[in-house]
């Protein structure tokens, strides 16, 4: 029974953390880009995101990225944003631990990380649409978008191969699912 309670405390900590660290990424290192008329936001929320997802897998990815960008949107008085992001963004996560719990290979994390950028793309699309009530509008969005999925990316690969260098994969996520 201990060591069950102490699991489950674990698991709340990495959760907490992921939100944490999702959190404060979007809200401090971010950048309104001018080409979107809604004012669209590149963050690095998502270099986090894509570490916890990839190395907690699916559960921590979807509690990390729709809680900690929704709380940013929240916060930052976004406030309609908020469920579609909890809803996007979560399913990010998820797809993208969902992916990488089964296969630890740069080309699965190449594959989840372009899932990752489909859905936020084809979810927040269909999110500015509903908002706006315009589906022409949306398409300001994408390269926006685009460039944030991107710009995390060319940053989360070289992480994790070096985190692959130095940790046995094997150990990722042992006993964290």
């Amino acid at each position: 029974m201990k060591q069950q309670s102490l699991n489950q405390t674990k698991q709340l900590v990495y959760a907490a953390l992921g939100i944490a660290l999702v959190f404060v990424c979007t809200v401090f290192v971010n950048l309104r880009l001018p080409i979107a008329a809604n004012g669209g936001l590149v963050h690095l929320g998502n270099v986090p995101l894509f570490i916890i997802a990839i190395v907690y897998g699916r559960r921590f990815g979807a509690l990390a990225g729709g809680i900690g960008m929704a709380l940013f949107d929240v916060v930052g008085g976004w406030f309609l944003w908020a469920p579609f992001t909890l809803v996007i963004v979560g399913l990010m996560g998820y797809t993208i631990g969902a992916i990488c719990e089964k296969h630890r290979t740069l080309s699965a994390y190449v594959l989840a990380l372009t899932a990752a950028c489909l859905i936020k793309v084809v979810g927040y699309y269909g999110a500015e649409g509903i908002i706006y009530g315009n589906w022409l509008a949306p398409m300001a969005s994408i390269p926006g978008n685009l460039v944030q999925i991107g710009v995390a990316a060319v940053i989360v690969l070289p992480v994790l191969a070096k985190l692959r260098k130095n940790v046995p994969v094997s150990s990722w996520a042992r006993g964290h699912k």
